[in-house]
């Protein structure tokens, strides 16, 4: 019998983190790391990918982590990543933690309407955000996965948000002195591959569960970086605890729902959100 701290335990476990070198990406990774796990990291930004590889070799060795320019929208450059990983290591993945997502930047024209509202939300916009955030999840799980079941032992974890749980409170995108029809909004894109996070672990739960194949969902709230004070005190009133969450305040849950501490969890979504879902 496997006493609390051994099933927190990461040791000679693998885990692969799409959008590895983005915000929470390298606090997963780090999470991972510090319960004494090792890391690929996979991330199409090549600058942002190194100075995380960099830094995180530093703190915890070369032999730990691995970083690969990766495009999680395609099959090939998938399957081409986890050859190299599985040569690194000498081992198939343990774990993939499916974090990769498309923050949107809008250039909006003066005087039309904002390309973020629903009816003028680009076709070509919805495809991106979608082919990175919900197929690229998919094709990652299709990648990985295999050979999970094939070792009898995996886990997938799916970054979602108490956004695929609530709708969001387009109140606290509002600028004052502008006309309803041409206020900013969070997108619908968001609120989709949100929700489709949470369908697809449903699936991917019962399809593997005899081969030993865990799936899960992680949905956190806002995580404070440096958003204006303005957007802050509009959110914040809308959480019960009334505030944000730091920046590593989720690397404990990240390495519960990885580890053999939640070796009995399967098809389910960890809310992790101040309360706000629950208003």
């Amino acid at each position: 019998m496997k006493t609390v701290m051994e099933m927190f335990s990461l040791k000679d476990r693998l885990a692969v983190i799409t959008g590895g070198a983005g915000l929470l990406g390298t606090k997963h990774a780090e999470a991972i790391l510090e319960a004494g796990g090792s890391v690929a990291l996979l991330d199409l930004n090549r600058d942002r990918l190194l100075a995380t590889s960099d830094r995180l070799r530093a703190q915890h060795g070369t032999e730990r982590v691995l970083a690969l320019a990766t495009d999680i929208t395609s099959g090939k450059s998938l399957s081409d990543a986890r050859d190299k990983i599985e040569s690194y290591f000498k081992k198939n993945a343990d774990i993939l933690i499916n974090n990769a997502a498309i923050d949107p930047k809008f250039e909006n024209k003066p005087g039309a309407k904002p390309l973020s509202r629903l009816e003028a939300f680009p076709l070509e916009q919805w495809n991106l955000e979608l082919s990175v955030g919900l197929t690229g999840s998919f094709l990652a799980v299709q990648t990985f996965g295999p050979k999970m079941a094939a070792t009898g032992r995996g886990v997938i974890l799916n970054i979602a948000s108490d956004l695929g749980l609530i709708s969001p409170d387009q109140r606290i995108y509002r600028q004052p002195g502008v006309a309803d029809d041409m206020q900013p909004v969070k997108p619908v894109t968001y609120s989709a591959i949100k929700h489709g996070l949470m369908g697809l672990t449903k699936y991917v739960a019962t399809y593997w569960a005899k081969e030993g194949v865990r799936c899960n969902a992680f949905a956190p709230g806002g995580v404070f970086n440096n958003h204006p004070q303005e957007f802050v005190d509009k959110l914040t009133p809308l959480i019960p605890m009334g505030r944000m969450a730091n920046v590593d305040e989720y690397k404990a849950a990240i390495v519960f729902l990885v580890s053999d501490a939640s070796s009995y969890m399967n098809g389910a979504t960890l809310v992790f959100d101040g309360g706000r879902s629950i208003m």
